[in-house]
């Protein structure tokens, strides 16, 4: 027996699965996308503009310090306390926000888009300011759901939102109330109330009434050797309505948007502030692995890549995205996108790898280098670009063409 395999067959031992999965566990999202890209042929990607797009996002990561720990810096997140401690309540409140929030984290695109009637919150600029502002897209959500823990009322404890005797419909429908000038409700209200009702009752029933709970039974069943990707496959077996799967042409397609997003936000939002520190939920040898997750696939991100031509749409796609043509989830044309997306990114990501390796001059932490980083970043590029704060440039870019309309709750 070489040394190697007496080393396997220790690891082996000691723990309850074969170390030999710790180098063949690929995320089944990257399968899928493999395929549905394939088989889907509408949506390419532009090899070219992979590299032009990863030289300028890499340039762009550095000058700006982007990091993993940015995720602290948006005004309405509710950040951990530090150092972290394990027995600090506030954790579990903070995980319990962060899971509420990736339940509900899909479609907030509207017909009025641009427009002051679109759905919209009305709340504080952040929890450190008094002033308010009208929060719309994502931030609708998030800013719904701060205004009335700010007011008192337990939103995110799942054993208050899973009842219908303490949390009532009618109180549901006050919390997602839109600003003033709004003349639109939250799309897909009535999903979201079926949503809270079910992941609420999940937790309640099986893990102790929180998040925190699900995560330490999670890490108990990984003898605490758990990783991001074995997380985002235990929250889609436990939760139905976190299984973003379609067939298509007979084979199953795993697209697992919030199953990722939960996974990411919960680590982003407790990484630790020296990167070589172990992070304080994912304490076993591999770490949390996040390089094993994917980018996100929602209506979003593509967007930002056509513009970025990393991807090349068709004009026959082209001209249904400006006459705002609805796209039906499971579509070929919606599972090109975001397959295409899943791809580009990590090609994107390879090229980032590949650009560090050849430099000498800069130091950087390639781990730190993930889709679940790029994702991040685009997604906060995209929302700049929204609103006229930022302009891209040093590279050529398309037209910025409007996003796809899928009305779903899977993103």
């Amino acid at each position: 027996m070489t040394t190697v395999q007496m080393a396997i067959t220790e690891l082996n031992e000691k723990f309850d699965f074969g170390i030999e999965e710790f180098f063949d566990l690929r995320n089944p999202v990257i399968e899928s996308a493999d395929y549905a890209y394939a088989a889907t042929r509408i949506v390419h990607i532009n090899d070219e503009g992979v590299r032009m797009a990863a030289q300028h996002i890499r340039e762009k990561l550095l000058v700006e310090s982007y990091t993993p720990r940015t995720w602290r810096s948006h005004s309405l997140h509710i950040c951990p306390p530090e150092p972290y401690v394990a027995t600090e309540p506030l954790n579990k409140s903070v995980l319990d926000w962060i899971f509420l929030i990736s339940s509900l984290n899909f479609s907030f695109w509207s017909d009025k888009e641009g427009s002051p009637e679109r759905y919209g919150v009305e709340w504080r600029e952040g929890w450190d300011s008094e002033a308010k502002k009208v929060w719309t897209g994502y931030w609708s959500l998030v800013a719904a759901l701060n205004r009335v823990l700010d007011d008192g009322i337990p939103i995110t404890d799942p054993r208050f939102y899973s009842s219908e005797t303490l949390c009532p419909d009618s109180l549901l429908e006050y919390v997602f109330r839109p600003a003033d000038q709004s003349t639109e409700t939250i799309p897909l209200l009535q999903e979201r109330i079926s949503i809270m009702r079910e992941v609420g009752f999940i937790l309640c029933n099986s893990f102790g009434g929180s998040y925190k709970g699900l995560m330490e039974e999670f890490q108990r069943r990984q003898n605490n050797e758990g990783t991001a990707l074995e997380l985002v496959q235990l929250i889609t077996d436990t939760f139905p309505s976190f299984r973003d799967e379609f067939y298509f042409e007979g084979r199953k397609v795993c697209l697992w948007k919030r199953a990722q997003i939960l996974v990411a936000e919960t680590w982003a939002a407790f990484y630790p502030a020296l990167p070589a520190s172990a992070h304080p939920l994912f304490p076993g040898l591999r770490g949390p692995e996040i390089h094993r997750l994917t980018m996100f696939a929602d209506y979003r991100v593509p967007q930002i890549l056509h513009h970025l031509r990393i991807l090349e749409y068709p004009l026959s796609l082209v001209r249904m995205l400006h006459a705002g043509t609805p796209i039906a989830s499971g579509s070929r044309e919606e599972l090109s996108l975001r397959a295409a997306s899943i791809i580009a990114v990590e090609r994107v990501r390879e090229e980032i790898l590949k650009l560090i390796t050849e430099d000498t001059e800069v130091e950087s932490d390639q781990s730190v280098v993930s889709s679940v980083l790029i994702d991040f970043y685009l997604w906060d590029l995209a929302k700049k670009l929204e609103g006229g704060a930022e302009k891209i440039e040093g590279i050529a870019t398309a037209q910025m063409v409007p996003t796809h309309r899928t009305r779903s709750i899977w993103y």
